[in-house]
């Protein structure tokens, strides 16, 4: 049994995610918001590096049915419909949309990732259908892969935390060490100096107090909020879609 926390991409090979299941996570807010866009009937999300690219990619799959979203440095993109707040994806405004997002962090992680035989995106919105597909695969496949995002290519303690809430649930909620590489002990072990109130890792992380700074607390909230959308996203073909039942 293999279970590996990656706390951020950098220096991250494709030879260490390539082949592999993988769970992305940058609960502040990229994968939060991913939750909350396809629970509330959007039909896809295209995660995306650049603006430049998301503009060129929305007019190629037509405007009328596309919503450009996304984020510079916690901030709204100039000229997008949407930031990268999961309080912005309500129903009436995504519903039937596919969404072209590109991130500080986020996406560039997905992107990262997608040498993956399957890349799920996970948060606290929808930890427990997570945990129980991340359970299953490490039980069938015997290993398993967590990639944080972190903030800016580091460590960033609200994304480290959610992976080890995922990892435990992915262990059947033992206390196993055996197989776990060092980002995956470092992971458990902030779950059990936090226990499992969201909101204080979240809001003490430097995501969290940067957000809170910027008026935008709110969204880390939410972003706190266990299994507030339970969904579970999959990215398949370069498109993230609600994984069929």
């Amino acid at each position: 049994m293999k279970l590996d926390v990656f706390l951020s991409p950098a220096g991250l090979t494709s030879n260490e995610v390539a082949g592999r299941s993988v769970f992305v996570v940058d609960v502040l807010r990229t994968t939060t918001s991913i939750c909350a866009a396809l629970h509330h009937g959007a039909r896809g999300v295209v995660p995306v590096a650049s603006v430049a690219e998301a503009s060129r990619l929305a007019q190629t799959l037509g405007p009328e049915d596309v919503l450009l979203c996304g984020e510079r440095d916690c901030e709204p993109i100039e000229g997008f419909a949407l930031g990268n707040s999961p309080l912005e994806m309500a129903d009436a405004t995504v519903r039937g949309k596919t969404l072209v997002m590109t991130t500080t962090n986020g996406t560039g992680t997905l992107l990262a990732a997608q040498s993956g035989s399957d890349v799920f995106v996970a948060a606290a919105a929808n930890l427990t259908l997570a945990g129980q597909r991340a359970e299953q695969l490490l039980n069938s496949r015997h290993e398993l892969a967590i990639l944080c995002s972190g903030r800016d290519a580091q460590f960033g303690l609200d994304d480290a935390y959610t992976a080890g809430r995922l990892a435990m649930l992915a262990l059947g909620g033992h206390r196993r060490r055996k197989g776990l590489n060092d980002g995956a002990l470092a992971a458990v072990d902030l779950v059990c100096r936090y226990g499992t109130n969201w909101e204080r890792p979240l809001l003490l992380s430097a995501a969290g107090r940067e957000l809170t700074r910027r008026g935008r607390g709110a969204d880390v909230v939410d972003a706190a909020c266990q299994d507030r959308y339970p969904v579970l996203p999959v990215l398949r073909d370069r498109r993230i879609i609600v994984e069929a039942a």
